[in-house]
């Protein structure tokens, strides 16, 4: 079994800095990257940032320049600071983990968590 706990969302103004924080405990010996995706009514879940267990990072064209995905590794736990956040971020964030399960991998997904940025 696999937690992810995700914590910071909430309502701010757009400018107005917002940290996501996302803990992952259980098996997850065979961790290979965590990131955030979004998702809003009516449309597909999307990728925001994914960081490997080496520290590479990858962002969506959308939030480059503004969010920055980063991980403690001792806590097993990833951020996204998103600083400068506009109206057309509010969405809700969820948590992910890839994991090896033998030769498979494996997605896991925390509850999600509702950021909105008001105008």
């Amino acid at each position: 079994q696999v937690q992810l706990v995700e914590s910071g969302g909430g309502l701010v103004q757009a400018g107005e800095s917002l940290r996501l924080s996302c803990a992952a405990s259980g098996s997850i010996f065979g961790l290979t990257a965590m990131g955030w995706y979004r998702q809003v009514p009516g449309k597909q879940r999307e990728v925001v940032a994914t960081i490997t267990i080496t520290g590479s990072t990858k962002y969506a064209d959308s939030v480059k320049g503004r969010f920055t995905i980063s991980r403690d590794t001792a806590k097993n736990t990833v951020y996204l600071q998103m600083n400068s956040p506009k109206p057309e971020d509010t969405a809700v964030y969820y948590c992910n983990a890839r994991i090896a399960i033998g030769q498979a991998m494996g997605d896991y997904w925390g509850q999600g968590t509702q950021v909105t940025v008001s105008s």
